[in-house]
């Protein structure tokens, strides 16, 4: 499902807040990164006590590690690529099944400067958001941020958000 960015206000501090929303909650949260490269992650556990509420993260570059660790079909892999909402959402999926979190929060996309097609240009981005209630992905643009350093913050803080809003709910 596609999304806007949310407003710079809400990005602003997104990890701290979602660290108190985990603590507060007393739950916990484990990443499963491709675009961002362990940014998420890094984001998270730069917080002061995010030990309580963060259980693990894995930097799956490789298909065979979003396979073979994180459990994404190869049957989605072949049909829809690493670069999909139905990834995303197997990746979080499958973070969330592996460390025993209540949220898996996942990365994929294609930062570039190359790599992008004309049905997935450059800066197209899957977040994925599991819990035990539901597993949802959803497509940014952010291709008009330019550089990949860019869209890879930019890509990191709105996987971020999306956790925030999905503990809200739970």
């Amino acid at each position: 499902m596609k999304r806007a960015v949310p407003e710079k206000e809400k990005l602003e501090g997104i990890e701290k807040k979602l660290v108190e929303l985990l603590k507060e909650k007393k739950m916990k949260v484990s990443s499963a990164e491709s675009l961002t490269g362990g940014l998420v992650s890094k984001l998270i556990t730069d917080v002061s006590g995010a030990s309580a509420v963060f259980e693990c993260g894995v930097c799956s570059y490789s298909n065979r590690i979003k396979n073979e660790v994180l459990g994404v079909n190869s049957r989605i892999l072949e049909e829809f690529t690493e670069y999909s909402e139905e990834c995303a959402a197997g990746m979080a999926d499958g973070i969330r099944r592996l460390s025993g979190a209540d949220i898996g929060i996942s990365t994929t996309g294609i930062a570039g400067p190359s790599g992008g097609s004309k049905e997935k240009p450059v800066g197209t981005v899957y977040v994925g958001i599991s819990t035990k209630n539901d597993t949802k992905a959803y497509e940014f643009r952010l291709g008009e941020y330019g550089s990949r350093e860019k869209i890879r913050n930019i890509a990191a803080a709105c996987a971020l958000f999306l956790g925030y809003e999905a503990l809200l709910e739970l």
